[in-house]
């Protein structure tokens, strides 16, 4: 083996390997295991979300493939409408052309070559992941047999009238010329104003006044309720009241949901534009007035001073012409939430248009009861509730989006606006007996892409086709994502899948947190902390680290404040870390919490940690390569830390298949990582040199130890490969054939399974006695400053009688390991030399200090290191207890010096309990 790890060179060369010899398709007759890779968007690039997430779903891959079961990671891509819509128009944008200008098929043949060139740029990174997805599979929402069951779906459900086609107000974005879902607005809390504006009571000098927010929606007022129950109004209602720059009159309405207590507690009522509104216009039979265009510019139905405006041009324009007629009673400072596209970052408007929708109340009946009745389950349990909560109260789905990228509505329209579905045109005729010479025009607009997202764990594998893929793994066995997709994606799958297979899409749901940075922040653009895992993979150079970070960047102070940040934080840029550390990183961070905070510092020790796996690979390969005899052999002696790391290793496998099986990849890499590092590598390792390299040993005992050796880190290779693909099988290569092991890769070799009959606790507790044994040598070495290669004479005294007798059977160890030259059994009442000592249970170990080390000296030394060390705990202390610090320095900074605080308060004790130990000598 090299000598030095080096992950770029052998992650490329296996990955290739692997995908060459088709190892990720379904293998043999076991029982069928899929997971659906939740389809990253064509336009995409794999960021830290998409890592975390595909990491863990790759481990349960390759756990059950090597499980025997006939595995299944079926992957692919989705067409993204509004986002891949986006990219195009840009692109032609700089050519000075709009998608108009193309015509709907070229601008659409555009999108297919920019899907051939750039579109796939995320299955290749998803292969330097390491994703063991059957690629021969992969399926994109819009390939042919996709779209077949996309207009299946919508055809059926038509004909059962739960799609529908209706004028309703919907979420509105002028900018992309698009309705949107709920899911799709994200609102932001904003410094708004509240104007108190008063509207005259006809055929009085009275007015009355409402608070609104929007006044320019003013003009698409229809009446102005209040509470029935409001003394204030009683006498008014049924009355009519002039509204304001119209020349038209509308009455006061009486309504039970009017808040009394908000402003002068009258609503203005715009039907067309706000959505309690418009449940209000349909309880009192007020029909909308619209005042916008598309694009959110005021339109012919309003008065000729504000056509064509734009819409917060015209809330300045109303509200001065008000203030002229003194009509503005006073204008109040608001916070208000404000509701944005979440692709096109503009204020969305409640807009009445014709639209598609399906009604969901039926459907989401049974998926209550599938996960209701356990046969779908949430891990966290306590996520069902959220999928509860909105189902509960689940509304109507606008699935029809004003785009030109997507799956075209199967609908057909003749000249009076008759509405014809249909599989293609011809099938819409002859479903419906419409004459050829009547003229037909096809819906432009497409589909949700939701929608074809809620049919993929079904539609990927041929449905409605009644194929061999479908039947053999069908359902699912667990969806892995993200709870910020509950209701976009979850929800929608399992109702549609059961409505559409009679079956649930899966039977678990594993819920990932959220990844953050080490302070528990948003990854975003503009906070300057998006962690490329790429870049994390391979290393990146500090400027081109910075250029990435401020590309696109409109604001200059932004990019000047995140350059500066950057290059603090990354002064010598990222190193290379390797995909095997990155992997490990994430899966040790995969705990049920909401929220993972990725900090850099354990992907820098989980880099460590492959090289300490490479290192202990390369110990044992020099002590077993060259030998014929370490294959199992009935002359074997097997030794007391042979037969300890072999019991050691059968508790790693059961709690490793307990944690996969309860989705607690954490706790499956913390012991991994212990058994590894700690017992295999930093134990079991040293206890065999004193086998190997002495020459005492038997022919029967080197066997011994050079077959556990291989036997366990072939075992920890197997335990490992799941989190660790590339790097376990570089080393499995050379191990497997020492291990008398047939096989062309790791990855189609047996998960270990325990073996009771070398399970020994009396064995794991002896070793134990040694271990705590030399820990306290190495302990009283430390403290003392005694240096760590002085062969020292110990004294010890009292114990139980197994103390003596574990000594007596394992002093060439103890003595190898501790540094010892001897150890001399005193009894109780036998004096000593002055000794530095040390408890192991009730067996005292001495260590005589003459000639060690100069009393003096030492407390000397010592007393200035705790000087020094009180000085900087009394600063950072002082510091903490400043408001002014901690309240306007920024977290990470307050975070470091507290943890600062903690780390030197621990050096300090452990210092002065070494002071206690000198000054009493």
């Amino acid at each position: 083996m090299e000598k030095i790890y080096n992950p770029h060179t052998l992650e490329q060369t296996w990955y290739q390997t692997w995908e060459k010899n088709n190892y990720f398709a379904p293998q043999g007759q076991g029982e069928p295991y899929c997971i659906m890779l939740p389809p990253p968007n064509v336009t995409g690039s794999l960021h830290m979300g998409h890592g975390f997430c595909f990491s863990i779903i790759d481990i349960l891959i390759r756990y059950h493939r090597m499980q025997g079961r006939r595995t299944l990671w079926q992957g692919g891509t989705d067409h993204a409408g509004i986002a891949t819509q986006m990219v195009v128009e840009r692109q032609l944008m700089l050519e000075g052309k709009s998608r108009h200008d193309l015509g709907r098929a070229a601008f659409i043949e555009k999108i297919w070559a920019w899907k051939q060139e750039s579109g796939n740029n995320i299955t290749r990174q998803l292969r330097r992941l390491g994703a063991s997805i059957d690629w021969s599979r992969e399926c994109f929402t819009m390939d042919d047999h996709l779209s077949k069951a996309v207009n299946e779906v919508f055809i059926r459900l038509h004909e059962e009238k739960l799609i529908y086609r209706g004028t309703r107000l919907v979420n509105w974005d002028p900018k992309l010329l698009t309705a949107i879902s709920d899911l799709e607005v994200v609102y932001h809390e904003e410094e708004g104003k509240l104007w108190h504006i008063r509207y005259p009571l006809l055929h009085s000098d009275a007015f009355i006044t409402v608070a609104t927010t929007r006044p320019e929606t003013l003009l698409g007022d229809v009446a102005v309720a209040v509470h029935p129950d409001d003394m204030r109004y009683k006498e008014w209602i049924g009355k009519q009241v002039q509204l304001p720059l119209t020349g038209r009159t509308i009455p006061i309405i009486a309504d039970e949901s009017v808040d009394q207590e908000f402003g002068s507690g009258c609503v203005k009522i715009t039907p067309a534009h706000d959505f309690n509104d418009y449940a209000i216009g349909q309880r009192h039979r007020l029909k909308p007035w619209n005042i916008f265009t598309p694009d959110a510019h005021l339109n012919a139905s309003t008065p000729n001073a504000y056509q064509g405006l734009e819409r917060f041009a015209a809330r300045e324009q109303i509200i001065h012409d008000l203030t002229v007629l003194g009509l503005i009673e006073k204008i109040d400072k608001h916070i208000l939430k404000v509701p944005r596209g979440d692709r096109s970052g503009v204020v969305i408007e409640p807009y009445l248009t014709q639209q598609w929708f399906m009604k969901m109340e039926t459907l989401a009946e049974p998926a209550i009861q599938a996960v209701e009745s356990e046969n779908v389950k949430f891990v966290p349990e306590g996520w069902s509730k959220t999928y509860f909560q909105w189902l509960h109260n689940i509304e109507d789905w606008c699935i029809s989006r004003q785009l030109w990228w997507g799956h075209r509505i199967p609908a057909w329209y003749d000249e009076n606006g008759q509405v014809y579905v249909g599989r293609d045109e011809l099938d819409a005729r002859l479903r419906n007996n419409v004459p050829s010479d009547v003229l037909l025009q096809q819906d432009n607009d497409v589909l949700d892409t939701w929608f074809s997202a809620a049919l993929w764990p079904f539609s990927t594998l041929g449905w409605p086709e009644k194929t061999v893929d479908f039947s053999t793994f069908y359902p699912t066995h667990v969806l892995v994502t993200g709870f910020d997709i509950i209701f976009f994606w979850v929800a929608r799958m399992i109702m549609l899948g059961l409505k559409f297979t009679e079956q649930v899409p899966f039977h678990e749901v594993f819920i990932t947190g959220l990844i953050r940075d080490a302070e528990g922040h948003k990854m975003s653009k503009s906070k300057g902390n998006v962690l490329d895992p790429l870049d994390l993979i391979d290393g990146i150079q500090l400027d081109e680290l910075v250029r990435k970070r401020i590309h696109g960047l409109m604001q200059p102070a932004m990019a000047q404040k995140i350059e500066k940040s950057t290059r603090q934080q990354f002064p010598a840029g990222i190193s290379a870390h390797g995909t095997d550390a990155l992997r490990f990183t994430f899966c040790a961070l995969a705990s049920y919490g909401r929220e993972i905070r990725f900090d850099l510092g354990r992907l820098e020790g989980y880099r460590n940690f492959c090289n300490k796996l490479w290192n202990a690979a390369r110990y044992v390969l020099m002590n077993t390569e060259e030998k014929s005899d370490i294959q199992m052999h009935q002359s074997m002696t097997l030794s007391l830390p042979d037969r300890w790391i072999l019991s050691r290793l059968q508790d790693t496998i059961e709690t490793a298949h307990t944690n996969l099986t309860h989705y607690r990849f954490d706790l499956l890499a913390h012991t991994l990582y212990e058994f590894t590092w700690n017992e295999f590598c930093d134990w079991y390792l040293e206890l065999s040199k004193p086998v190997l390299t002495s020459g005492d040993s038997s022919k029967e005992q080197l066997r011994g130890t050079r077959h556990t050796l291989i036997f366990v880190l072939e075992h920890i290779l197997r335990l490992l490969h799941p989190i660790m693909p590339f790097i376990t099988e570089e080393i499995w290569q050379r191990v497997a054939p020492l291990a008398g092991i047939q096989g062309e890769t790791i990855m189609l070799q047996p998960y270990p399974k325990t073996d009771k009959t070398l399970k020994n606790i009396a064995i794991e507790n002896e070793l134990e006695w040694i271990k705590q044994f030399i820990i306290a040598i190495r302990t009283l070495r430390s403290e003392m400053n005694i240096a760590p290669g002085k062969l020292l004479t110990v004294l010890l005294r009292k114990g139980v009688s197994t103390d003596k007798e574990y000594y007596n059977h394992h002093a060439h160890l103890i003595l190898k390991l501790a540094k010892l030259e001897s150890c001399i059994w005193l009894s109780e009442s036998e004096s000593c030399p002055e000794s530095a000592t040390i408890l192991v249970g009730e067996l005292e170990i001495l260590i005589p200090m003459a000639g060690l080390i100069n009393k003096e000296e030492e407390s000397a030394r010592l007393e200035k290191e705790i000087a020094k060390l009180k000085k900087e705990v009394e600063r950072v202390e002082t510091k903490l207890s400043n408001p002014d610090f901690v309240d306007k320095a920024p977290p990470q900074v307050v975070k470091k010096e507290q943890e600062k605080l903690i780390e030197n308060q621990a050096i300090l004790s452990k210092l002065e309990m070494q002071y206690q130990r000198i000054t009493v000598l």
